[in-house]
């Protein structure tokens, strides 16, 4: 019948694509191809082309390890993925990698593959559905109103990300996630038994998840009165199916040797004489097309309802409709760039953080696409925007997130927002706790998401709290993530240019580096202004003539090194100060510009920051000095923890005079 023989399509087409490769996963996608066939098939919403429809549903494959199976899928379902695409799966070039890749296929929801990730993604997806739903849904008019289908596999459900999102996704009531466990009992290393007995519909039935079974899922009834359970019901779901990894290898079924490797000839030829598989490699019968190419014609006529339904609403709702493409387009306006707020009092000492926080809500009103929250630290982040609600399951429009002590999946779920798009969304923790969430950040990084990271407490500035939460070698680890632009700004008035920045890229995440400390507002009638921090690096106070150093700091360390600049003065040396508060921006600029602002060679420099001088040498060169930390921290007061560790005027003076006697040795000799 057409089911069987579309599912052994999608079967087939996976070992070939991976026995082509020579490398890959065919065991998860023999067990799970009925599911693959049903979602797409007969259960999702989805128009193959127009995969962008904001009213699609959206199916996320968490396993990403299995990835010919959504390749092979989306082959079928017909999606712009040709017979090419599948034979240069895992090649140089192709559009079909090891691991999905958002943006690289039609119809990827997201890079998949670390385990969890994309479990974690789908709750992000959901909540920001319920959100726009909110927004924008009137009645008659449910402009947003699908589901969020997936695939999970032992490993998703392992990983910790999981268990975060998961708690999340039942304490929020996102009903609209249906997730499937591929519950097949094995691993790389050998069945799940080894490591893993934890009782799984138990777990997700204390999150407050619905979890049903599916005994067999070559019974595709099952599948399909699971999914109509799960509609029915208001919480997330939870279906564990059972599944047999390398289903129909009659040698390799149900081993970990069919989990990451392929078949070889002689299984392959095996496996395809069970199934009385005759075809040649690669190829789809034509009944299976003929079935898939009228559910394309299906999903075409509801996208096209859905439009004319849109059409009806922009006559109705104007303003709303308008908004709504302008928001899923990435557009938010600029109105709310004038209201960013400007601290012109010189010398007062504002936290960067709580500059933030007054900038936050200065544009929030301008700027209602703006979504976010932290980590269970909003009043240390400042991230709450005054006089908005808390999105909760009773409250979907509210614009504040409580994410709870869940760094890894706050990171998670909000590249799940940024993927599902119309929202500009951020989320805060303390700088020592990126390390918690840092795969979350890296994969928006890979994927180009424009998410806004809030990372406050930045340095041993923060004081008592000791080493445990004194960051020494975040900055540096961050600024070495493609794609992430890092910035530090060194007072509040570069805070507010900082997120004017962060809120304006739509090619990758930001992160701003914020204190906890009080930084002194720069006297900008002394020295440049504070929009030149869209450099990334710039000269705040030039010498009066060729300088004899130049002192170079990030943040906090910018008014230490004005400080030794007058010192030095004082002793008749030329000094300039260079403000590098981001690596990357100043890299982008004109190789012109860079060499300007800091010549190679001569004048000697001196980096200050209360962090790793890791990366410093690229600025400063080999001969260069730092003032920097090559320890962990120590719990005192914050001014105490700066002056022991030698973030002092005096000490970065003595290390300037270092570096010009050791020039001035050089050059004589």
């Amino acid at each position: 019948d057409i089911d069987r023989l579309s599912v052994d399509t999608i079967r087939m087409l996976s070992i070939e694509g991976v026995e082509k490769a020579g490398s890959g996963h065919p065991g998860m996608p023999m067990g799970c191809a009925p599911l693959a066939h049903m979602l797409y098939g007969k259960i999702m919403d989805h128009n193959p082309a127009n995969p962008s429809w904001a009213n699609r549903d959206r199916f996320i494959l968490s396993a990403g390890h299995g990835s010919m199976l959504l390749y092979s899928a989306l082959h079928v379902a017909g999606f712009d993925v040709t017979t090419d695409d599948l034979k240069s799966f895992r090649h140089w070039g192709s559009r079909t990698p090891g691991h999905p890749e958002y943006r690289e296929l039609p119809g990827v929801e997201t890079t998949t593959g670390p385990l969890g990730q994309g479990f974690a993604n789908a709750v992000g997806m959901a909540l920001a559905q319920e959100h726009l739903a909110a927004r924008f849904n009137r009645e008659g008019f449910p402009i947003l109103d699908h589901y969020i289908y997936g695939i999970c596999s032992d490993g998703d459900l392992m990983e910790g990300v999981s268990h975060e999102a998961a708690s999340l996704a039942g304490h929020l009531k996102l009903g609209k996630i249906v997730f499937f466990y591929d519950d097949n009992d094995i691993t790389i290393d050998g069945p799940t038994s080894l490591a893993y007995s934890d009782d799984v519909p138990k777990r997700f039935d204390a999150y407050g998840w619905q979890v049903l079974r599916v005994s067999d899922v070559n019974d595709l009834a099952q599948i399909e009165k699971a999914v109509e359970d799960a509609k029915a019901d208001p919480r997330p779901t939870l279906v564990v199916t059972k599944t047999v990894i390398g289903f129909g290898a009659p040698n390799k079924a149900n081993t970990s040797g069919v989990h990451g490797s392929p078949l070889g000839d002689e299984e392959l030829a095996a496996t395809k004489k069970a199934f009385g598989w005759e075809h040649d490699p690669f190829v789809v019968p034509d009944e299976a097309k003929e079935f898939y190419a009228k559910r394309a014609e299906e999903g075409a006529k509801k996208n096209a309802e859905w439009d004319d339904m849109f059409k009806r609403y922009a006559e109705q709702y104007p303003k709303e409709a308008d908004r709504f493409v302008r928001h899923r387009n990435g557009h938010f306006g600029d109105a709310w760039t004038d209201a960013l707020p400007v601290f012109e009092k010189a010398g007062e000492k504002i936290a960067t953080r709580k500059a933030f926080g007054k900038a936050i809500n200065a544009v929030s009103a301008n700027l209602d696409a703006l979504v976010g929250g932290s980590a269970d630290l909003a009043p240390s982040n400042n991230t709450k925007i005054d006089g908005e609600t808390a999105f909760s399951a009773e409250n979907r429009i509210g614009r504040n997130l409580h994410f709870g002590v869940r760094e890894h999946g706050m990171g998670a779920v909000l590249n799940g927002m940024a993927l599902y798009g119309g929202l500009s969304v951020y989320g805060g923790t303390f700088l020592i706790f990126s390390d918690y969430m840092r795969p979350t950040i890296r994969l928006a990084a890979l994927m180009k998401l424009p998410v806004v990271y809030v990372f406050t407490h930045d340095s041993i500035g923060l004081g008592e709290d000791g080493p445990t939460h004194q960051p020494i070698e975040q900055i540096a680890s961050l600024r070495a993530i493609p794609n992430l632009v890092t910035l530090r700004p060194a007072d509040a008035n570069e805070t507010s240019q900082a997120l004017k920045i962060a809120l304006e890229r739509r090619e990758g995440p930001t992160a701003l580096i914020l204190t906890r400390q009080g930084l002194p507002t720069i006297d900008r009638s002394r020295y440049a202004s504070e929009k030149n921090v869209g450099k990334g690096a710039y000269v705040l106070k030039p010498a009066e003539d060729t300088p004899d150093v130049m002192l170079l700091a990030s943040g906090s360390e910018v008014a230490v090194a004005l400080e030794a600049a007058e010192l030095l003065e004082e002793e008749g040396k030329k000094v300039a100060v260079v403000n590098v508060a981001s690596f990357e921006l100043f890299r982008a600029q004109p190789m012109s510009y860079q060499e300007e602002t800091l010549p190679k060679g001569r004048p000697p420099k001196v980096a200050v920051e209360a962090a790793s001088g890791f990366g410093w040498t690229e600025l400063v060169g080999r001969c260069g000095e730092f003032v920097a930390m090559n320890r962990f921290g120590a719990s005192a007061p914050g001014g105490t923890a700066m002056k022991e560790f030698g973030f002092t005027a005096e000490n970065v003076a003595d290390a300037a005079r270092k570096v010009i006697a050791k020039f001035r040795y050089d050059a004589e000799k």
